[in-house]
């Protein structure tokens, strides 16, 4: 009708072209798939569709629960919105520094009774060096309790929390080690249990025989804990921790180390999505999250640290403890020994185990950098913030650099859109690759590479041109204090005849070959409690190993076990393989202490472990090693 309207907008109806033309029948082809496969793949696009339907929902799903967990943890009790007031700001690209509080709650307690700080540990993570660093103090510190609008009094370090709350702890810490505290974490003890529950338990090295079965209110927490590689349960796990019948606080420092460690390698190894909502359970329920500033904790910044702790390259784990500590009910340290600590947390030395390996193995180290006062440096403004430069060379003039003029009209770089800070080096000149990654370290988030035509001329001929990003805060990383121990003998006698015949009683008992450890510390002998074990090590039961127990004579216990088991997850963080007498080791570090010396043979692998406290020096662990030999060669 509408076609056949006319100009003067009547109607007039009008046939559809060729509506007189003779009429087609035909047939609509086939569409394609139809038949058994076209219902296949009908069934597998609507299978798609609902997939990807319920990851949508489950993602919307685990984004809402994921902030609603991080909200829950944030700072929400008087104590932590407190205590959170007192926190440094955490600076962009700078490390962050956490105090961490495991205070004892009890279900009996009656409500109002101060709870106790049973653990005070400080946590440190460094974009930088791509390092995390520990440093626990013994909770009978005698040190100056602090307390705003209190005063101060001299007494053990866990009455601050007590007597003050986590803001006292935090003026306390922060009198003690003059670093910045940047979070807050308190932490119910009863949220350790229930997380290891939730992950399936920790794998933790026990090195000797643990029991106390005469507990009460007024005696030592009862235990039973075997000697070896073993998956702890959560009770078990912080029956470890916290045990001190007859450890002293040192000892009692490292085994919480070592499970901080634990419980990163489990987590980061295996992690299940049906335990998360588990474990987060866990953690919202008892953990509490205080950030500088008062700032409200988000969701980035935990996926931030999470993925900093999952990605932290071997070895760069690292755990700082206070010497010289002596005394009973309380312990007191020289303030040199504090100060160290601190020092090595606070700048962590991540070249010790290599240098260390390089010592005890009589290894001559490669080309080392210039020292500063042969290095030569000029610096740029390459931010735009008025006198970035001057001061960057006033530093680095303090650090013993020769700081030149630029050649330019100014000390301004061509542009000023450096972000990161950028060290060039003038190839010509020996050692200024080296030099200038060794600057870089001081600025941090810095770069490092050859002088472009741009910058080149305006080294004033220097080794090194500086020109300073937005990165720049005003400061420089303090150099870390070198901690690669001097060589020495390796302290060993002959130790056949301690385990020789323990060994031979079960070598039928296991699928692999046993092997003898021939020499062992001097000051050693076989623990007479529960000097051999024979159990199954893994989840499944399908695999079984022997631990042998040491007790030195200082007082401590270091260990060897043999297993079938290749896949135990002590096994993944090794520093490097060396190849000695023939033979193929893995070496596991502790800064610059040798912790464990791996043998890998046939389908079998033996390793040597060191005293909670590597007491063992790195040669005598390599000794006992290479010491280690068949059983049917041993007479």
């Amino acid at each position: 009708m509408g076609r056949g309207a006319a100009v003067n907008g009547e109607v007039q109806p009008v046939l559809p072209p060729g509506a007189l033309s003779p009429v087609t029948l035909y047939r609509q082809p086939e569409p394609p798939g139809r038949g058994a496969l076209g219902v296949v793949r009908r069934l597998l696009l609507w299978l798609l569709v609902g997939a990807l339907m319920v990851v949508t929902a489950a993602a919307g799903g685990v984004y809402l629960f994921f902030h609603q967990s991080v909200a829950a943890v944030a700072a929400h009790t008087p104590d932590v919105e407190l205590a959170q007031k007192r926190l440094d700001v955490v600076l962009p690209g700078q490390p962050a520094t956490a105090l961490v509080i495991g205070y004892d709650r009890r279900a009996d307690e009656a409500a109002g009774t101060p709870s106790r700080s049973d653990t005070i540990m400080l946590i440190r993570a460094d974009p930088r060096t791509k390092a995390i660093s520990l440093l626990s103090l013994p909770r009978d510190l005698l040190v100056d309790v602090r307390c705003p609008g209190k005063g101060s009094y001299r007494g053990k370090i866990n009455e601050a929390y007590s007597w003050c709350g986590s803001k006292g702890t935090v003026e306390t810490i922060r009198s003690l080690a003059d670093v910045p505290i940047n979070y807050l974490i308190t932490v119910n003890f009863r949220a350790f249990r229930q997380i290891v529950d939730k992950l399936g338990g920790v794998w933790l090295d026990v090195d000797r025989r643990y029991l106390n079965t005469h507990g009460g209110p007024y005696g030592y927490a009862t235990i039973n804990l075997q000697p070896g590689y073993q998956k702890l349960g959560g009770y078990q796990a912080l029956d470890f921790v916290r045990f001190r019948h007859t450890d002293s606080d040192f000892v009692r420092v490292a085994r919480q180390q070592q499970f901080v460690k634990a419980l990163k390698d489990r987590i980061a190894t295996h992690f299940s999505a049906l335990a998360l909502p588990k474990v987060i359970k866990a953690i919202t329920s008892n953990v509490e999250v205080g950030v500088g500033g008062g700032q409200p904790l988000s969701g980035k910044t935990v996926l931030s640290y999470a993925l900093f702790a999952y990605s932290l390259p071997a070895g760069h784990f690292f755990q700082s403890k206070i010497e010289q500590l002596e005394g009973g009910s309380y312990v007191s340290a020289p303030q040199a020994s504090i100060q160290r600590a601190v020092q090595e947390f606070s700048n962590p030395d991540v070249a010790a185990p290599k240098n260390a390996t390089d010592v005890a193995l009589g290894v001559k180290p490669k080309a080392a950098a210039p020292p500063p006062r042969e290095t030569t440096v000029a610096v740029l403004n390459g931010n735009g913030v008025t006198g970035s430069a001057s001061n960057a060379g006033y530093l680095l003039g303090q650090r013993g650099y020769i700081v030149v003029t630029p050649s330019g009209p100014s000390a301004d770089a061509p542009t000023y859109d450096y972000f990161h800070t950028k060290v060039y080096f003038d190839g010509a000149q020996p050692g200024a690759q080296l030099a200038a990654q060794k600057v870089a370290n001081l600025f941090g988030a810095a770069d490092v590479a050859a002088s472009p035509a741009d910058i080149a001329p305006l080294g004033n001929s220097a080794m090194l041109v500086v020109v300073v990003g937005q990165t720049f805060h005003g400061n420089l990383a303090a150099a870390p204090i070198d901690q690669t121990p001097a060589k020495e003998a390796p302290q060993v006698a002959p130790g056949a005849s301690a385990t020789v015949d323990l060994l031979r009683e079960r070598r039928r008992k296991v699928p692999f070959p046993l092997l003898v450890p021939t020499v062992i510390d001097r000051s050693s002998w076989i623990d007479r409690e529960k000097p051999i074990r024979l159990y199954r090590v893994d989840e499944q039961g399908e695999h079984k190993a022997i631990r042998l127990t040491f007790h030195s004579g200082r007082g401590d216990y270091w260990g060897v076990e043999e297993t079938d088991w290749e896949q135990a997850p002590i096994l993944a963080e090794r520093n490097f393989t060396r190849r000695i007498g023939g033979r193929r080791y893995e070496l596991h570090y502790s800064g610059p202490k040798l912790h464990m010396v791996v043998l890998r043979q046939g389908k079998a692998t033996y390793w040597v472990v060191n005293t909670l406290l590597d007491s063992l020096s790195n040669e005598t662990m390599l000794a006992i090693a290479k010491g280690l030999k068949p059983l049917p060669k041993v007479r």
